[in-house]
């Protein structure tokens, strides 16, 4: 398992259309990812999951991944939110 922590930095944090990204990306792998942040876990291939962390610009956003592409899963989501969910600045 390993761990790494994001803040999210785009505008409108990890509304509808950003989760989806992050649930699709995350499905991709077969390691299993986790997201926490505001006292809540969610399942990154969970989009119910990932909104209901109601992660706003800001917010930190510890990751877990564990499987056999944990790094790669791991690398990719970071590279994600870390990018803004690929949205303009």
């Amino acid at each position: 398992m390993i761990k790494h922590e994001v803040v999210v930095r785009n505008k409108l944090g990890l509304h509808a259309r950003a989760a989806a990204r992050v649930t699709q990306l995350a499905s991709k792998f077969n390691a299993t990812v986790t997201l926490m942040a505001n006292g809540k876990r969610a399942n990154a291939r969970s989009l119910v999951a990932v909104m209901i962390l109601a992660a706003s610009v800001g917010t930190r956003i510890s990751i877990e991944s564990t499987g056999p592409d944990e790094l790669e899963a791991m690398t990719a989501i970071s590279r994600l939110i870390d990018g803004r969910m690929g949205e303009p600045v």
